[in-house]
């Protein structure tokens, strides 16, 4: 991570988007080729491999323009309209330093101390500790934030979430994550509705008939040669579908995980203050998931609790990785895994005793009120929420 420039990557970023979108025109011509392989079997059962094969290369031919034409629109519309899309799965709106004097003033903060174009403020209405980052041009760019993270988290915990925001703007991160959602939107479109053909075909029926019809002028090897053909046709198809959603799980992986890595140094160098960071991704950690969003959205915030098959393709790195990572390279400290305030007083509501004296009142905001008959620290032991971690909203539950 030390060796790795900031230049080079917003470079690599930028080339990766150029190949990216170049392979989105080429997931799509895999994608006609099997839905016309499917197309084939369905207005004849009788051919043999080479004839769908061949049906299907003219049908390709004849539709490359059509389906560049259709992936261009796709990109042109994504380009001005993702971000609408993006709230309308989210819920996300923009808010003013009126209605959010708090969280406007960080982020103007932030960006005034490094001359940065300050982005679109958004909030989303959800009790998830997550914030990600959208846009392509600093005129789309926008910073949606979860109302969950600001109850959590205190002003320095989410000025380095929002430096972690600004860290991916800067290096071109945002401009990569959205052309890959872009991919992976249009290959599951065009594969569900593939799939969708395939289930919804007639199996007895589309080829049974077809094949019945001709059974006065074909013998018995013939139909069944034809109808071999027929199915090993479908099977390929089905193949180079499974193939192009695979190919767009991978381009995720293009998103590479030290990109995460990155940000946390760039939130870090924004604000000078590593434990703010890895508080923050302590009280993110697992709480991060956001109710009905794509496991694109989510490859787009903070933390993705979503890991996917056997970590093989998760976007981010684990939250542990990460905050060795700013101890390592920043001289954080780690608290370890931090439970919230409301976490803190549901785990404390425990039944107790009828016949048990009343417990005395908390003596200061952090006080916990259930452990009042709790024998006294010794005077010499240090207080604080970080030496405490048996009791308190800090401590390990």
């Amino acid at each position: 991570m030390a060796a790795y420039g900031l230049y080079t990557h917003i470079a690599s970023n930028k080339t990766r988007s150029v190949l990216l979108l170049g392979g989105l025109f080429l997931l799509i011509y895999v994608l006609v080729f099997a839905g016309a392989l499917i197309a084939e079997v369905m207005i004849n059962g009788n051919g043999s491999v080479a004839d769908y094969m061949n049906a299907a290369t003219r049908d390709l031919v004849k539709a490359l323009p059509w389906a560049t034409l259709g992936a261009a629109a796709w990109i042109v519309i994504a380009y001005f309209f993702h971000q609408k899309m993006i709230d309308a799965v989210t819920g996300g709106h923009a808010v003013t330093r009126q209605e959010q004097p708090r969280l406007y003033n960080l982020l103007e903060n932030l960006c005034i101390s490094r001359g940065i174009t300050m982005p679109q403020l958004k909030i989303m209405e959800s009790p998830a500790l997550n914030a990600f980052a959208t846009g392509l041009n600093p005129r789309q760019y926008a910073v949606t934030v979860t109302t969950g993270l600001l109850a959590a988290l205190d002003d320095q915990e989410i000025e380095a979430v929002l430096g972690h925001e600004l860290t991916h703007i800067r290096n071109g991160d945002v401009q990569l994550m959205v052309v890959a959602v872009i991919i992976a939107g249009v290959v599951g479109f065009f594969g569900e509705l593939f799939f969708r053909l395939f289930t919804n075909m007639s199996w007895g029926g589309g080829w049974g008939r077809s094949s019945s019809s001709s059974s006065s002028s074909s013998s018995d090897s013939d139909r069944k040669g034809s109808g071999g053909g027929a199915i090993i046709v479908v099977i390929v198809a089905v193949v180079l579908i499974v193939l192009a959603w695979l190919l767009s799980q991978v381009v995720k992986l293009a998103l590479s995980r030290t990109r995460e890595y990155l940000a946390d140094a760039g939130a870090v160098e924004l604000t000078k203050n590593p434990d703010a960071m890895i508080s923050a991704l302590r009280k993110i950690e697992g709480r991060g998931e956001l109710p009905g969003a794509t496991s694109a959205v989510m490859e787009l915030c903070v933390d993705n609790p979503r890991e996917g098959f056997s970590d093989l393709f998760a976007t981010h790195p684990s939250v542990d990785a990460r905050v060795q990572a700013l101890i390592k390279f920043a001289g954080g400290h780690d608290p370890g895994p931090l439970a919230l305030p409301s976490e803190a007083a549901e785990g404390d509501a425990a039944p107790t005793d009828e016949n048990a004296p009343p417990p005395l009142p908390p003596s200061g905001p952090w006080s916990d009120a259930g452990q009042s008959n709790a024998s006294p620290a010794p005077a010499d032991a240090p207080q604080g929420p970080w030496t405490t971690p048996a009791s308190g909203p800090w401590g390990r539950h």
